[in-house]
């Protein structure tokens, strides 16, 4: 093999999911040129990432949005001659485009049904029986390589890594403990109530951990009213983080905590991929479905109900109303694995 394609542009999480695949094709073709295809917003995660030839970014829902801009895409990525591409989205359009690279074996998932018009070679996805990262490696099962990674290590640039320890070295004295808590999602009934989280910081204050409020573009809202709910705000018991990070510097900023508390999300996938020890919180989505903090540093807290789940992302509103999901796991059963985490 000496160009290899690997495409994926579904979320944050499914592309920090799909690094086992990227360093076991690296294992296996130390010498072939390996290229990520991510969705706009994504690549700068990935730069540094010592498997990857090059990082690409689709802005699947702008600009390139259409048949015709994709079959653009597809033009120019066949005048790069790869050997191989790999697909792990499922979309016709990622099939199409697929099949317009023109690489000598293009592998993707059995299903939809018409995947096999544009695929060399499809695998069965197996959702029901496997994790998400099982899954990405049921795309390299043709090519029966012998080497085989299943975790997900991610590789920040220096100077990303420096700015996050200095900044540990600046707020938290020694046998000081940092919390991370990051109360946002873009799903509205994948929040764990701001009122919860806000209990748990001020527990995590009173106990003598430092908190870092964490926030993407649009969250930082409901990351004030954590702040101003906690009675923290203010004080040098918080550090307010919200909106002020790239996602590099968020993701170095995750790996120096003592402790990560958000719900279902892109970012949490980051932190338990550096071993940081997470805690999610799981409510219109479930552990079952393979996308979930794995490690024994992590926990994932979710109840019983029936109900659950009631989509693969969670909606934006209760279907039943009382999004007891989430409201059932309590602040007091948070705290007791918070405290575990941050005090031992």
């Amino acid at each position: 093999m000496s160009r290899i394609g690997v495409w994926n542009t579904a979320f944050l999480g499914d592309a920090v999911l799909t690094l086992p695949l990227l360093r076991t094709l690296r294992a296996n073709y130390p010498d072939a040129e390996l290229h990520f295809w991510v969705r706009r917003g994504v690549g700068s995660l990935f730069a540094a990432q010592p498997e990857l030839s090059g990082v690409h970014e689709f802005d699947k829902r702008g600009g390139e949005s259409g048949i015709m801009a994709a079959a653009r895409v597809g033009r120019q990525l066949a005048h790069e001659r790869h050997s191989l591409w790999i697909s792990a989205h499922t979309s016709l359009r990622s099939a199409c485009i697929a099949r317009w690279t023109s690489a000598k074996v293009r592998i993707g998932y059995d299903a939809p049904w018409f995947n096999s018009w544009f695929y060399t070679h499809t695998v069965p996805r197996r959702f029901d029986e496997l994790d998400e990262i099982e899954r990405l490696l049921q795309l390299v099962r043709p090519l029966n390589l012998p080497q085989v990674l299943d975790w997900p290590e991610l590789v920040l640039p220096e100077p990303a890594r420096e700015r996050a320890a200095a900044f540990r070295a600046t707020h938290a004295a020694p046998g000081v403990p940092l919390l991370g808590v990051h109360p946002g999602s873009v799903w509205a009934t994948k929040r764990w109530p701001a009122e919860y989280f806000a209990e748990v910081v001020r527990r995590a204050a009173a106990a003598g951990a430092r908190i870092v409020l964490f926030a993407g573009p649009g969250e930082e809202a409901v990351a004030r009213e954590v702040a101003e709910r906690s009675g923290t705000l203010g004080t040098p018991a918080l550090i307010d983080l919200s909106g002020a990070l790239s996602l590099v510097d968020l993701a170095a900023h995750l790996a120096i905590l003592d402790c990560y508390l958000s719900n279902d999300s892109g970012p949490m996938h980051i932190a338990w991929a550096q071993r940081t020890p997470v805690i999610a919180i799981f409510g219109p989505t479930v552990r079952r479905h393979g996308f979930y903090p794995r490690g024994p540093k992590a926990t994932v807290l979710e109840t019983g109900l029936d109900c659950r789940p009631c989509g693969l992302h969670g909606p934006q509103q209760c279907p039943l109303g009382h999004h007891r999901c989430m409201r059932d796991i309590t602040p007091d059963t948070v705290w007791q694995d918070v405290h575990a985490k941050l005090f031992g």
